[in-house]
């Protein structure tokens, strides 16, 4: 079985996703080579002082966000059997010369029928990037990966981490913040500050609205991977989305266990 997956996994090819050149299957130890990316991965240069490139221009995030949302879109329908990432997070995200990113570790257990006749009900994933129905023990689908898509583009947008402390020692979370402001009709305090004066207004809007559909409760809300390819690319418009109530959960701690006890569970 794992060799009949490898070979499934090896015939992917897209220039967004990472491309398997080798395996070895050694008794119980198994080993996958994929290609080498220089530029290492999207978090090295989103929250760190990367050496490698200086800080990210907006034109430079706004093609990195496009890029990851066409590679997901080819997993999800395009491959000859749907694959669920599972744990789409900025360290998953790894960049070419020319900072073209690469989905990496779509791993092995993610292969799914057309007719999703498989469910993952087992949490896997990273937390602040997990879709509600994860913890609510719901069949998790493609759009597990469409929320997390979405907290991660929040980070590409702000170039920090979605959670954070204030000076005052209260928890800033800024995806609920970039909702307000685009509620208010002024997202120019959701960019990065390094890079605020050169992003393009509109981008930033389209990006902040598609965010904000992608991490909407209700999976039946979310877009599909192909729908967030032609937002982003300008082809079609999208209204202000509602707020999630997840936002605002996430947003206070003290109601989390009171949110996430109320999801349906198989």
């Amino acid at each position: 079985q794992f060799r009949a997956e490898v070979s499934t996994i090896g015939t992917i090819q897209h220039v967004n996703l990472i491309r398997l050149l080798g395996f070895c299957s050694e008794r119980t130890r198994r080993l996958l080579v994929y290609e080498h990316m220089p530029r290492g991965s999207l978090d090295r240069h989103l929250f760190g002082a990367s050496s490698q490139g200086g800080v990210l221009s907006w034109e430079t995030r706004y093609q990195i966000a496009l890029g990851i949302a066409r590679g997901l879109e080819y997993l999800h329908d395009k491959c000859r059997d749907c694959i669920i990432h599972c744990d789409i997070k900025p360290e998953n995200i790894l960049l070419d010369e020319a900072f073209v990113p690469k989905v990496a570790d779509f791993g092995l257990a993610k292969l799914m029928g057309r007719d999703f006749s498989r469910v993952l009900t087992t949490v896997r994933g990273t937390v602040g990037y997990l879709a509600p129905e994860w913890i609510g023990g719901a069949a998790v689908t493609t759009k597990a990966d469409v929320f997390s898509y979405g907290m991660m583009l929040f980070e590409i947008v702000s170039g920090r981490r979605n959670v954070g402390q204030r000076g005052d020692g209260a928890v800033d979370f800024f995806p609920a913040t970039a909702v307000g402001m685009l509620l208010d009709g002024d997202l120019r305090g959701a960019v990065d500050c390094r890079i605020a004066g050169e992003a393009d207004v509109a981008e930033v809007e389209r990006a902040c609205k598609v965010a904000c559909w992608c991490v909407q409760d209700a999976e039946s809300l979310r877009p599909s991977m192909g729908m967030v390819v032609q937002v982003l690319e300008g082809l079609v418009d999208v209204d202000v989305p509602p707020i999630p109530k997840s936002l605002k959960v996430l947003a206070d701690p003290a109601k989390y266990v009171e949110f996430f006890s109320g999801l349906p569970s198989t």
